[in-house]
């Protein structure tokens, strides 16, 4: 960074300082758990000298804590991928179940806006609609930070919920869904050839939370990939432009990432991804009545903390789903 130039090249530098911000906070991570295994340490040796009982629940919820941090720091060393390291974008649908589904992909959205605060990401909402009733039929969110996509790659796939239904006047239960796709933002100019005829781009009035400018002129742009049936949407910015380079951005990356995912299928001979947004197809359950439980189906860890789940501490299927993938043979990755 002292070297003569070092600011001449703004795209160069910024990425250098990103570098040296990630390389920090890594060197941070080892030292607050050198130091808490330290205070482990510490206060073990006090509990035997004094022969305390009483310090024992303090020493378990401090180990408890290191574990859980050491686990962390370990579990991003698996994040080997391509664009692991990216921002992620992701979309919420809501599926089978109406109002009650709509109602859910607004919950799944504050999980994980809840997510991302707890780790110091941005996000900023770039397309959303309301449910006709209640919730939220469809939101895209960009989650900003080291990692994001490595971590949230692990959330692809519908998301399913059991309780009863505060839209129901009989008090059943009900089963809703939700879909969740995830890609990465990819800044660089990707090598996907996109013909125009291809393409269908509507543009419409924004809605959802968005100030002053929102609703007042017709610059939220949807693009439609006919080939493919690929849609994709942006409201989030200014101007039309803005928005149509946002949303061109967001389908060349995920025509990129299907076309990798198309070449590991040929290589391999495996099925895709089931995608149908309802029955048979979650890959995890939250189930709020007759008892309370969230269950990956794909790595078989399960909470009870419910609440806790919903509060954004989905760490636990994250950490898991990254073990788990990285036991599979290479070519199921994808």
């Amino acid at each position: 960074m002292e070297e003569p130039g070092f600011w001449d090249n703004p795209e160069k530098s910024q990425e250098a300082m990103k570098e040296l911000k990630n390389l920090k906070d890594t060197v941070e991570q080892y030292q607050k758990l050198s130091q808490a295994y330290e205070d482990v340490e510490t206060m073990i040796e006090m509990g035997y000298e004094e022969n305390d009982d009483s310090l024992i629940p303090e020493i378990q919820e401090m180990l408890d804590s290191f574990v859980n941090d050491f686990e962390t720091l370990k579990i991003s060393t698996l994040l080997s991928g391509e664009y692991d390291h990216n921002n992620a974008i992701l979309t919420l649908h809501a599926g089978a179940g109406g109002t009650e589904a709509c109602d859910w992909t607004s919950m799944l959205f504050r999980m994980y806006s809840r997510w991302a605060e707890k780790h110091g990401y941005s996000t900023e909402v770039l397309d959303y609609l309301d449910g006709e009733e209640a919730g939220i039929k469809t939101v895209t969110i960009q989650i900003n930070g080291e990692n994001a996509y490595g971590y949230l790659k692990s959330e692809k796939g519908v998301h399913r919920l059991v309780r009863i239904s505060p839209f129901n006047a009989n008090g059943k239960r009900q089963t809703s869904f939700s879909s969740c796709e995830v890609m990465p933002e990819i800044e660089e100019d990707l090598d996907v050839e996109i013909n125009d005829d291809d393409l269908r781009i509507d543009t419409y009035r924004s809605s959802g939370a968005g100030g002053q400018h929102v609703n007042k002129t017709s610059s939220a742009i949807r693009i439609t990939h006919l080939p493919t049936g690929i849609v994709v949407q942006c409201q989030n910015e200014r101007s039309q432009f803005q928005n149509k380079d946002k949303a061109m951005q967001m389908l060349k990356a995920k025509l990129y990432m299907l076309k990798q995912q198309e070449n590991m299928e040929k290589m391999s001979g495996i099925r895709g991804e089931i995608s149908e947004n309802g029955f048979g197809s979650q890959i995890r359950s939250y189930v709020m009545q007759p008892y309370k439980l969230v269950k990956d189906h794909r790595t078989n860890m399960e909470i009870a903390n419910v609440d806790s789940v919903m509060d954004g501490n989905i760490d636990p299927f994250i950490n898991a789903y990254l073990k788990w993938i990285n036991t599979q043979p290479e070519d199921m990755e994808n």
